[in-house]
Formats: structure tokens, sequence, C-alpha cells
């Protein structure tokens, strides 16, 4: 779905340091803001609807933007009430948690090897997204969480049980 934003919007290069400031408090028909967010009724640009779009205080695009319902003339957008903005910001803090998620869960791996001798080793992969120079930080700790060994390597290493094992088996040198 794609929906335009009011002219009034912040565009994606303004800072929240040049952003306007904002009464603490809204509620207008089509523009609600309050407890850190603002909800936009905008018209869809896809099709004769409507849509509102969240956009959390000092980010530059919307954390969510979903379809509106019309109201009863069936021409014009229903009015945010209490309820609905409610219900709103409830869905855009779920949905960055979510993202929030997704990214810690795609920088950060671990696995446990279990060896011969019983004692396992949780080995991490810390994946630095650096725009000029990413990589990786593998890491080895033992049960007791004492550090066996450290090096930094290409972010793209693949980390499973097998990479794993293979590390700690050749002495923790830089795998190929």
């Amino acid at each position: 779905m794609t929906a335009q934003l009011p002219p009034d919007s912040p565009s994606p290069n303004d800072s929240a340091e040049r952003a306007p400031r904002r009464d603490p408090k809204t509620q207008d028909p089509r523009l609600w803001r309050d407890d850190g967010w603002t909800a936009k009724v905008i018209e869809n640009e896809d099709d004769e609807g409507w849509a509102v779009a969240m956009i959390k205080d000092g980010e530059p695009e919307p954390a969510l933007v979903g379809p509106w319902t019309m109201g009863r003339d069936k021409k014009n957008p229903k009015p945010l009430d209490a309820n609905a903005f409610g219900t709103l910001v409830k869905t855009a803090n779920e949905v960055l948690r979510r993202h929030e998620q997704q990214l810690h869960a795609m920088l950060h791996k671990s696995v446990r090897v279990n060896l011969p001798s019983g004692a396992a080793i949780d080995v991490t992969l810390d994946i630095v997204p650096d725009d000029d120079d990413p990589y990786a930080i593998l890491r080895a700790h033992d049960g007791d969480g004492e550090q066996l060994a450290e090096i930094r390597i290409a972010p793209d290493f693949k980390l499973d049980r097998n990479s794993a094992q293979a590390w700690i088996e050749g002495g923790y040198k830089r795998p190929r």
C-alpha cells in the first residue's frame, strides 16, 4: 500500500533537532498526537480509500501505515478517536519491537557445542554492520562463562554447530 504523507510531514532529511516543537496533545479528526506518537489519516494513492500513518516522535518515516475505515458517507475517513489511537499506538509499538527483535536475531547468533569430555562451549557471533568496514566477532565461552577465545572475522561467516565445532577443534584459529 502506498500512501502520500501530507506536506507538513517531516522529510527523511529533517533531524529531530530541526523538527518543530509539537503540542503535547492534539486530537483532531485526522491528526492525533500523544504519548510520543502522531497518527495521520491520509489519502491512499493506490485506491479510493484512506490510510493511517503512525509516526514516532523524532523519526522521519512512519513505523506503520495501514488502511483506514471510511466514514458513514463512504467518501470521507472515519474520524480518529481515543480508542482507535490507543490501538494504533499499541500496534505500532509492536511493529517496532518485532523489527528490533529481528535485527537482533540477524546480528547476534549463538550455538552450544558439547565436547566428548562432557564440557559445553558456547560460541557467539556478533555482527557489527558498519557502512565502511563491517565485521563480526566470534567468541567462545566455557560453561562457567569464562571467555576462551575471541577473533574478528568477516561478517558473512555462517555460524552453526559444525562451523563452531571446527573452530574449537582447530584451536580457535581464524576460520576459512
